[in-house]
């Protein structure tokens, strides 16, 4: 039996992801050995834009959605999306009180070029985890486990497409807010950009 939660690895992960990370400790375990699930956060975050909610979603390679390991999961570059994510993402939190202090270092996942999603999503997680200053340590599952206590199995959590159980719904200050209110969960970067150092005091 398998006594420690395991995580999955998301593309810039929702706020309640981490706020997540900081109940669990360090007793937890990254996914590495599940199939690829649609329409996730495996390969997709929502920014807030000033027209509302907007995702941003990592295509990738055809045939890669059904029966593939994440771990083996080939990001696509059949048009430019890493173009189109900064610019969202510039478009979105450019006028942040905080974007232009992490926007060198960002970039560099819309100019590298990465084969794997797994390589990628970890790669992010682990910059993101210095920014956060939450000095956690990225263990990996060795193989897929089935025998899993409920309460432990997070692999199937926080969904875009249902109603989260795992929001902060407490509200911080966004770019666009007086136009379309607070928006809970976002994508990490939103938090990060909009309070900056303070983002881990939040979680």
């Amino acid at each position: 039996m398998q006594n420690t939660a395991i995580l999955p690895l998301f593309y810039l992960p929702p706020v309640g992801y981490f706020s997540l990370l900081q109940k669990l400790g360090d007793d937890f375990l990254i996914e590495k050995h599940e199939h690829l699930a649609k329409q996730t956060y495996r390969n997709r975050a929502s920014i807030y834009s000033p027209n509302g909610k907007l995702d941003i979603t990592v295509p990738v390679v055809k045939g890669s959605k059904t029966h593939t390991k994440m771990k083996d999961v080939r990001i696509s570059y059949d048009f430019n999306w890493q173009r189109l994510h900064w610019l969202s993402l510039e478009s979105c939190y450019r006028s942040s009180a905080y974007f232009e202090f992490y926007e060198d270092e960002l970039s560099r996942f819309y100019t590298n070029r990465f084969e794997f999603l797994f390589d990628y999503n970890l790669e992010l997680l682990d910059w993101l985890n210095k920014k956060l200053k939450l000095n956690k340590h990225f263990e990996l599952t060795a193989e897929y486990f089935d025998n899993i206590r409920p309460e432990l199995d997070f692999r199937g959590a926080m969904n875009p497409k249902k109603p989260e159980d795992l929001t902060n719904n407490k509200p911080y200050y966004q770019v666009f807010e007086d136009k379309h209110h607070f928006l809970p969960n976002l994508s990490i970067v939103d938090l990060l950009f909009n309070q900056g150092p303070q983002a881990r005091l939040y979680l």
